[in-house]
């Protein structure tokens, strides 16, 4: 059986990049005008994608996603709300330090601001300088899972939170130095990548179904929203301080 999802799964995968190669392959061809540049190393590098990202989803379904919402229900079991919202907390900051994107862009903005000037130019103040925008915006996803799990045990509605969340990220910008802003906004981005994501949603969802006069679609989803949200503000307001 696990045979046959994977090459299913196979299927799909090259379904979903087929798009891709078509529009780079047509405008590579017909608008730039130019030859498609290593044609093999194109080839054997599009089945590397395939291959990896149908692993990639085979192992969300079989490991991450029951995972979280194993862990989801046996929090609400234990109906303990001081250890829910710790393991809520911690899951998302640990889920988001080791978020690859983050890492990437973390690296690349300390790069960009020491020859800037912003920093000095040497590899400890860049180190320094990557670890604490990747802590930042750990401390945030954090926070916002944190927020977001009360908000399925509570029954808050989800657009109280992301309105009063855009509404701090319009106040504080303006009041953030201009460096920062566009490594706030992307850093949002960078977040809702493939470790944070899984989990997360799986423990939205688990929860919600756990707990009773909860809808697991209406109530189960929505903490990676807010998750985006609040990097925002956290790296906006880390800029103000150093």
């Amino acid at each position: 059986m696990l045979k046959n999802r994977f090459v299913k799964q196979l299927f799909n995968s090259f379904l979903d990049l087929a798009p891709i190669l078509a529009v780079v392959l047509i405008f590579q061809v017909l608008i730039i005008g130019q030859p498609v540049p290593d044609v093999v190393n194109l080839i054997i590098g599009s089945l590397f994608v395939i291959l990896g990202l149908s692993l990639f989803v085979l192992g969300l379904e079989q490991s991450l996603f029951p995972l979280g919402e194993a862990m989801a229900y046996a929090f609400a079991r234990k109906g303990s709300l001081f250890w829910l919202l710790t393991f809520a907390f911690c899951l998302g900051f640990g889920t988001t330090v080791a978020e690859p994107a983050l890492i990437a862009i973390a690296d690349e903005a300390a790069s960009i601001a020491s020859k800037g000037g912003m920093i000095e130019q040497t590899s400890m103040a860049r180190d320094s300088y990557a670890l604490g925008l990747r802590v930042t915006v750990a401390l945030s996803v954090g926070f916002a899972i944190l927020i977001g799990v009360l908000r399925i045990i509570r029954g808050w509605p989800l657009y109280y939170l992301i309105i009063g969340g855009y509404c701090g990220v319009i106040i504080i910008t303006p009041l953030a130095p201009a460096e920062i802003i566009g490594i706030a906004y992307d850093s949002g981005g960078v977040t809702t990548s493939t470790i944070t994501v899984p989990l997360v949603t799986a423990l939205g969802v688990g929860l919600a179904t756990a707990i009773k006069g909860r809808n697991p679609m209406v109530d189960g989803f929505g903490l990676i929203a807010f998750a985006s949200l609040t990097p925002m503000v956290f790296v906006m307001a880390y800029g103000m301080m150093i």
